[in-house]
């Protein structure tokens, strides 16, 4: 009749420990599958809405899977056309860039008598004196070889993703049937529930994502050119798809824009990206969030950055991107039982009943 009280929170500790590890270790597997599950989701209305009007299941998969490839094509050629006007300038830029350095270091060395010799020793100390560089040529293969090896597997992975999402939603009859086959009869329409909110839930959080995606590169866009920012356009781009990344994908992708701007010696530049990213910001948090994203994920803000932050330690950015919608999956799961419910009231950012 003894009953050890340490059992479940150790048994709880070394679920979580050994669904980390295997996450983890997994991740080359695991990242396009929920990838794909994700999108599969995403897509679902999309080929129920087909189907009705006579559309065969396949080709509405296809269909579906095609307006993938598509748009996500599109975005690569529009950024690899202004991404080849910006290569021409890396020179120029550089040189700006390395001039503005040398403005600083002239400010420091005034201001705080620290000579540029020695800002220099202690930034090669602060990157632990990555080793000296001969072997130029060398070196330029690697980096070659890196860019070429990544590619390809960006690539394998897309296509990877690509058929994973039409296996996903041609044979979503057949995973749902088995999801209830799976659970006891008294459960079935709990878990009929489950699936149905939580396919709810990814459509609104990804499909208002997306809105709010296009939102960002018009204000961007109209911003960025305003203040007359070179390929404005490329980096109207760059700050909305970075938005996928929550918190420090837009503050990145502004970084970089502000970058350009110093580089092109214009004050007025830069005070413009400051302006726009400060407008933009202030109409996504009070605007965009609560009207176009809603309460499709009700999150506790405490509990959005430590998703982030252990999606980023195991699964990469991917992980980051996944974070949100899967953790709104897992709180749904959490309150359809009764024994977990406090779990998901913690999770959560509603008021108690």
């Amino acid at each position: 009749m003894r009953k050890d009280i340490l059992g479940r929170p150790t048994q709880t500790l070394l679920f979580f420990v050994l669904l980390t590890t295997s996450l983890y270790f997994a991740k080359s597997f695991l990242i396009p599958v929920f990838l794909a599950w994700l999108l599969a989701l995403l897509f679902v209305p999309v080929s129920n809405k087909l189907e009705q009007k006579g559309w065969k299941r396949g080709l509405a998969t296809l269909a579906c899977v095609l307006a993938v490839v598509v748009a996500i094509g599109g975005l690569v050629t529009l950024l690899g056309f202004q991404l080849q006007g910006l290569a021409k300038d890396t020179t120029q830029i550089e040189t700006k860039v390395k001039g503005r350095i040398a403005e600083l270091q002239g400010y420091i060395s005034e201001h705080f008598g620290v000579s540029p010799q020695k800002q220099q020793e202690m930034v090669k100390k602060q990157q632990g004196g990555s080793g000296g560089g001969g072997g130029g040529g060398g070196q330029a293969g690697k980096i070659v070889g890196g860019v070429v090896t990544g590619a390809l597997g960006t690539l394998g992975n897309f296509v990877l993703v690509m058929v994973y999402m039409f296996l996903f939603l041609f044979f979503r009859a057949h995973f749902k049937k088995f999801l209830m086959k799976a659970v006891s009869e008294q459960n079935k329409t709990k878990a009929g529930q489950v699936m149905q909110e939580s396919g709810v839930a990814v459509q609104r959080y990804l499909g208002g994502l997306s809105l709010m995606i296009v939102c960002l590169w018009v204000m961007y866009g109209i911003g960025f050119s305003i203040a007359g920012v070179k390929y404005a356009l490329f980096f109207a781009v760059l700050c909305g798809l970075l938005e996928i990344v929550p918190f420090i994908g837009n503050l990145t992708g502004s970084l970089l824009t502000l970058l350009m701007a110093l580089s092109q010696g214009d004050n007025g530049a830069v005070i413009g990206v400051i302006i726009t990213y400060a407008l933009v910001q202030f109409i996504q948090t009070y605007l965009l969030e609560p009207l176009v994203v809603g309460a499709g994920v009700k999150i506790h803000p405490a509990f959005t950055i430590m998703a982030i932050v252990v999606g980023e330690l195991v699964w990469g950015v991917a992980g980051m991107v996944m974070a949100l919608p899967i953790l709104a999956i897992v709180k749904i799961v959490l309150d359809k039982i009764p024994e977990l419910k406090p779990y998901g009231f913690l999770v959560g950012n509603e008021k108690e009943e």
